[in-house]
């Protein structure tokens, strides 16, 4: 018997590990969907995927393996902006056939099947009701070698029982509600969110507790219309009771909320706002139109007296409070008398700043098929007479601050000039937008941290606070939220963000058994 040897080659090494696969979430829409987005990147990295941002330049893909749209539907020509973002992305999947493409969000609840019609590179379509299927969708489809679509019609779990990986370590989204039981004409948003759907409140304090003790520092609390929480366990002053109760919270320093309605804002918000220091002098009260005629037409069930009765109690109690606002310009049947009175309601409001939209036709809403459309060409020109007036109302606003200190939340960056200025930015306790100088030698702060300066200008869209190097009002405060982004930037091996860490549940009737020690409502 002969034996024989054999002499190990280059060949029998062993293979380089795998690369984990990555992720992209591409999020468009408001606070509901970076929200969303913040629970999707967290389903996404206990499924075992990466952060494709979190990469070295040098190692990072030239595209995710994983690429999410979270979608909108109330924006205009949001269809237009998805199929364009989902045709640059066909080159990609020809070369990489293992690469996979979900859409998630409004769009997706709207036009379900259509996605893939349009786009048959699409692998897996998700609604609003479902962002928890994900991961399991998209092995599904790996699988199947087929696009998965799942869309349900009714939420089945809150998304705060998701995974979260957060964006901020200082700052957070807490959701309260979902879904709308309003009938706006205009809004798509109540088909496709649902019904309001509500929170016990001893587990959204439980959550937001959690939260500070991570080193949060600031909270916003969300809801398609926050201010009708509590319709779901009978409780129509359930909000204030927790806006009061947030101020208990030991380390929590800023509360927001948005966005209220104001047909249900009542006179217990206001104090609740006045009288818990930790909740913030800023409002976000959409008018829509000052036209009563157009507000019976879009179903707002209020009137600009009363609007403005609103405004007018809330500077009462609260004289500092910045009041911003939603306004549509154009909407079937507005006339130029009806538009002069939005033009009236917005100087009298005196609002900081104004998201302002020029109607579009949202198929599936009952404005879609009112007569009497307003010309394209006459609706830009209301709308650029809107815009100058805002502005104006926005500069006068900002420039009758300057002199005055405020307490800036820094945040890594809010200025696309801060490089070139050598500013940092943050946001004032009125949710004004703050840039403002470092003296030479003096402490930096860190995003997170709070600094107290002077503002030196009033500029229309933000405020400038020099007085640091112009010998005036400089000094910082260290958080608590300032350490916890520091230690995320002191780990070599980490992402920049937050762990992923689990919310609270849930929905529904609260249970009889007490809340926690400290909290004024269960």
């Amino acid at each position: 018997m002969t034996s024989q040897t054999t002499t190990p080659t280059a060949v029998d090494a062993a293979p380089a590990p795998a690369r984990s696969r990555t992720y992209d979430v591409r999020t468009h829409g408001c606070q509901m969907n970076v929200h969303d987005s913040e629970r999707l990147a967290g389903l996404l990295e206990t499924a075992g995927y990466v952060d494709v941002s979190s990469l070295p330049e040098a190692e990072r893909p030239e595209v995710a393996d994983v690429v999410v749209f979270n979608t909108c539907a109330v924006r205009e020509n949001a269809d237009n902006k998805l199929y364009g973002n989902l045709g640059q992305l066909r080159p990609a999947k020809q070369k990489n056939p293992d690469m996979q493409i979900a859409v998630g969000g409004c769009m997706a609840q709207k036009d379900r099947g259509t996605i893939v019609q349009r786009a048959p590179w699409v692998d897996v379509v998700f609604g609003t009701h479902n962002i928890g299927s994900l991961p399991a969708l998209l092995d599904r489809a790996a699988h199947n070698k087929k696009a998965e679509v799942e869309i349900l019609e009714s939420l089945e779990v809150f998304p705060s029982t998701l995974p979260t990986r957060r964006d901020s370590a200082y700052s957070a989204w807490v959701s309260i509600s979902v879904g709308c039981n309003n009938t706006c004409t205009f809004c798509i948003v109540p088909s496709l969110r649902g019904k309001e759907q509500d929170r016990r409140p001893g587990e959204i304090l439980a959550e937001i507790e959690a939260l500070v003790a991570q080193g949060v520092v600031e909270v916003t609390l969300l809801g398609q219309n926050v201010n009708t929480y509590g319709v779901e366990f009978g409780d129509r002053l359930a909000f204030g009771k927790l806006l009061r109760a947030c101020g208990e919270i030991e380390g929590l320093e800023r509360v927001r909320f948005t966005s209220p309605h104001p047909a249900a804002f009542t006179e217990d918000v206001i104090l609740a706002m006045a009288e818990t220091p930790n909740v913030m002098p800023s409002l976000h009260m959409p008018l829509q139109s000052g036209s009563d005629k157009v507000l019976r037409e879009m179903r707002r069930s209020y009137r600009s007296a009363k609007f403005l009765g609103i405004i007018e109690n809330v500077r009462r109690h609260i004289p500092d409070a910045a009041i911003t606002t939603d306004i549509i310009v154009g909407f079937p049947g507005e006339t130029e008398e009806d538009f002069q009175g939005t033009l009236d309601v917005v100087r009298e409001s005196r609002f900081s700043s104004a998201f302002t939209f020029q109607y579009s036709i949202r198929p599936g809403t009952p404005a879609a098929t009112m007569e009497h459309q307003v010309p394209k060409a006459v609706v830009q020109e209301r709308f650029e007479r809107l815009i100058a007036l805002q502005e104006e109302v926005s500069w006068a606003g900002n420039r009758a601050l300057e002199g005055r200190e405020v307490e800036v939340l820094v945040a890594p960056s809010e200025g696309r000039k801060d490089g070139e200025t050598k500013r940092l930015s943050g946001r004032a306790r009125d949710n004004r937008l703050v840039h403002f100088a470092v003296p030479e030698g003096a402490e930096v702060p860190r995003p997170g941290d709070m600094v107290t300066v002077e503002v030196t200008y009033g500029a229309p869209h933000h405020l400038v606070a020099d007085s640091g190097v112009q010998g005036g009002t400089y000094a910082v405060r260290r958080t608590r939220g300032g350490d916890a982004w520091a230690a995320l930037q002191d780990n070599p091996h980490g992402t920049g963000k937050p762990a992923v860490s689990l919310g609270m549940p849930s929905i529904g009737r609260p249970a009889a058994a007490p809340v926690a020690q400290g909290c004024s409502i269960a």
